[in-house]
């Protein structure tokens, strides 16, 4: 049987270095769980020896944050996912990730991977794909509009040497929804024209406030 789902089989197989499809072929599929999909925590010493193999003397591979390097690779070509609280800037070591593309269930966005192009002007998120990447990544509030779209497609436009499958694409997509949702949190906003717009920050005196400000200023006017 194979090893690798098909979905897996056309990401490793597109723009990676040989280092980035060792790390996951033998450093982090072997051992995940393929129900969840999610790995053995990292163990950065093992990995370093792994990548270093018969150059152990010259050490090639000597810090974590180039396994870091080598995982936003893999991310990048939709190999692997983070959850909400981790980051690429910060160690993983002892922590899981995600292999999103081990699940079988993947195999239905494999054809989302054969195809490479730059961002086009008409271009839209695959919707069940997005789906189940936002509840990966823990996004709770899974809807979007045009206006995300819009915006998500005006920065790449202006970076046409950026070539992704549509999967990547939406990947993306899905990661910039939830990098949105995270800036915004905690974030009071209001309504101006149709769009929510941060308060400024200040004291904000509501409806039943400003009525009991009126109300003792005019009792106390001559």
């Amino acid at each position: 049987m194979n090893m690798f789902t098909q979905a897996e089989y056309h990401a490793l197989c597109g723009a990676l270095s040989n280092d980035a499809r060792s790390l996951y072929c033998l450093g982090l599929r072997p051992t995940t769980n393929l129900s969840t999909t999610a790995s053995e925590p990292l163990n950065y010493k093992f990995l370093l020896a792994l990548l270093n193999g018969e150059h152990e003397q010259d050490k090639p591979y000597a810090r974590g944050r180039q396994i870091n390097s080598l995982l936003r690779h893999l991310e990048q070509a939709g190999l692997v996912a983070l959850t909400a609280e981790q980051s690429l800037e910060q160690s993983l070591n002892g922590k899981s990730i995600l292999l999103p593309l081990c699940s079988q269930a993947q195999d239905d966005f494999a054809h989302l991977h054969r195809q490479h192009q730059p961002m086009k002007t008409d271009w839209q998120p695959d919707p069940k794909l997005f789906e189940q990447m936002a509840t990966l990544l823990g996004l709770i509030d899974k809807q979007f509009e045009e206006a995300d779209v819009g915006e998500f497609v005006a920065y790449w436009l202006g970076r046409p040497t950026a070539v992704f499958s549509h999967f990547q694409w939406t990947q993306k997509f899905a990661y910039s929804m939830r990098k949105k949702r995270q800036a915004s949190a905690g974030v009071v906003k209001h309504t101006v024209g149709g769009q929510q717009v941060p308060v400024a920050p200040g004291i904000q005196a509501d409806d039943n406030a400003r009525k009991l400000v009126e109300k003792y200023s005019a009792k106390k006017k001559p």
